[in-house]
């Protein structure tokens, strides 16, 4: 194996990394996962002006630009590469997954590809591909270590992922991810719990519980109910004040789930909860369990129990088949739904799933037509929506990066109980010193945008916090794999017990 270069004192310099996340926030965890694996093999991640050692592509196959996104990257860094010889590149990933060998065909100066399934192989996968100085493609069918035994590098000090499952057991016509990610596999209770713990001692205030359907979360060791008692113990973890979840199937959705979201006062009342279509022929033609008729009174339901809840989706505009008349009916939902916001996506081919091969893909320029007056239809809502919530007390957790022109408005930004956006003046009396992202303020909303909201009121309190003294320290949580193998709710074991495999 080749040494690692020394310093002109002999001390062994640490090679430098950098990571491109691509996607959806399963991608941006498993990022984070790279990062303390990378971190524990003793990289450092770059400075931002220099060539790092090695770059890292943490790929998403899920839009259908992602392979020219990828593709177009890698061969901007040839020169680079050409350049700097030693620097490596590695693939991971949706897209790694799916194009596996194809990848260094098409960029043969990449070092490394390696698939969802294999995170944990990317530090070996590395050292071997330096070592026979060839490059490494491992690709595995199925999971090889769940990924929260993995160390995290966190990627921020006030807010943190959770992965409570992995894989997706559901047939979805337009959609990869099964293909990709397998099969459902549930973490146990105490483990998901011991690891809000561990982030909570760090400092952190808010977690989201992920899966690609969290509320069918239970289903490989037999508990339907498995999900509300989730909620429920994050609401027993002291310091927690913040708990969402994403995202949850329509199906699948139960009531005990909305009670434990109405009765745990920790867990936000902020609900995603994807439609994809409005149209019940093309519901059926997409493989989604539920019809309009039954989402719209979810929906009712949710907000007889939590009136004040924001609840956001995803729809999809253009599958394939899909009549002037079937999206007036997703017109119609959206109407009735009055989402406080809306992910719109224009419907792509992906290969290897079945709508890719249906009847009736639609001309480009339909699809386009159609989503314009789909997103001025929810932004109309939203803005609504948003305007009712001017002159109303909000308590937002303060965040970083979220407001692009805060540095010229004199603002900063955060993220209300309900999820909105709210851009906010840092000034007043009340303030402690200064506002930092991680600490938690109080005001009131002044103006009501499509996409957020102002308040340009002095604050009205200011709560200094931990992860607001790690912010300013520029600290983030690393935590490491937590695995207790025990299939219970409550108080996580003080002593891990010895499991083996992925600690199912």
């Amino acid at each position: 194996m080749e040494p690692r270069p020394r310093t002109l004192e002999g001390e062994m310099s640490a090679r430098t990394y950098q990571i491109r996340t691509f996607g959806c926030q399963m991608n941006v965890h498993d990022s984070e996962r790279l990062a303390g694996q990378l971190e524990d093999a003793g990289y450092v991640p770059g400075d931002g002006e220099a060539t790092p050692d090695l770059i890292v592509f943490n790929t998403c196959a899920v839009r259908e630009n992602a392979d020219n996104k990828l593709y177009g990257t890698l061969g901007h860094l040839r020169p680079q590469k050409t350049a700097k010889p030693d620097m490596q590149i590695a693939v991971g990933g949706c897209l790694a997954q799916k194009d596996r060998g194809e990848i260094v065909k098409r960029a043969p100066w990449v070092d490394v590809v390696f698939g969802t399934h294999n995170i944990g192989s990317l530090p070996t996968l590395l050292e071997r591909a330096r070592h026979n100085a060839e490059a490494e493609v491992e690709i595995l069918e199925s999971l090889e270590t769940f990924p929260s035994t993995l160390p995290a590098k966190r990627d921020s000090a006030y807010a943190g992922w959770v992965s409570i499952s992995v894989g997706c057991n559901n047939t979805c016509t337009f959609c990869i991810v099964p293909a990709l990610r397998g099969k459902e596999r549930d973490r146990r209770p105490g483990e998901i719990l011991a690891e809000v713990e561990a982030l909570v001692a760090e400092g952190v205030l808010e977690v989201t519980l992920l899966g690609q359907n969290v509320n069918s979360y239970g289903v490989e060791f037999g508990d339907r109910l498995a999900f509300g008692k989730l909620l429920r113990a994050c609401g027993s973890v002291d310091g927690l004040e913040r708990v969402r979840f994403t995202s949850p199937h329509p199906a699948a959705f139960t009531e005990d789930v909305i009670d434990a979201m109405a009765e745990t006062p920790n867990v936000c009342h902020q609900l995603h909860m994807p439609l994809q279509s409005g149209s019940d022929r093309v519901l059926r033609e997409m493989k989604r369990s539920y019809r309009s008729a039954r989402y719209l009174k979810l929906l009712d339901r949710v907000r007889e129990s939590m009136p004040d809840a924001a609840i956001t989706t995803d729809i999809i505009v253009g599958f394939p088949g899909e009549t002037e008349e079937d999206f007036q009916a997703t017109l119609d939902v959206v109407a009735q739904a009055r989402f406080s916001s809306a992910f719109t996506f224009q419907y792509s081919i992906r290969p290897g799933t079945p709508a890719a091969e249906m009847d009736g893909q639609l001309p480009k320029e339909v699809v386009q037509e159609r989503y314009e007056r789909l997103v001025k239809l929810q932004n109309d809502i939203s803005w609504d929506e948003n305007k009712k919530i001017i002159g109303r007390r909000v308590e937002l957790l303060v965040a970083s990066g979220e407001g692009r022109k805060d540095t010229e408005t004199q603002r900063m930004s955060g993220r209300a109980r309900d999820g909105r956006l709210v851009h906010f003046t840092p000034t007043g009396p009340l303030v402690d010193r200064l506002v930092r992202p991680g600490d938690v303020v109080e005001t009131v909303v002044t103006y009501g945008a499509p996409h957020h909201l102002v308040a340009d009121g002095d604050l009205l309190s200011h709560r200094r916090t931990k992860a607001g003294d790690n912010s300013e320290a520029g600290l983030r949580p690393k935590t490491n794999g937590v695995t207790l193998g025990l299939p219970g709710f409550g108080a996580p074991a003080v002593t891990p017990e010895p499991v083996s495999g992925c600690a199912l």
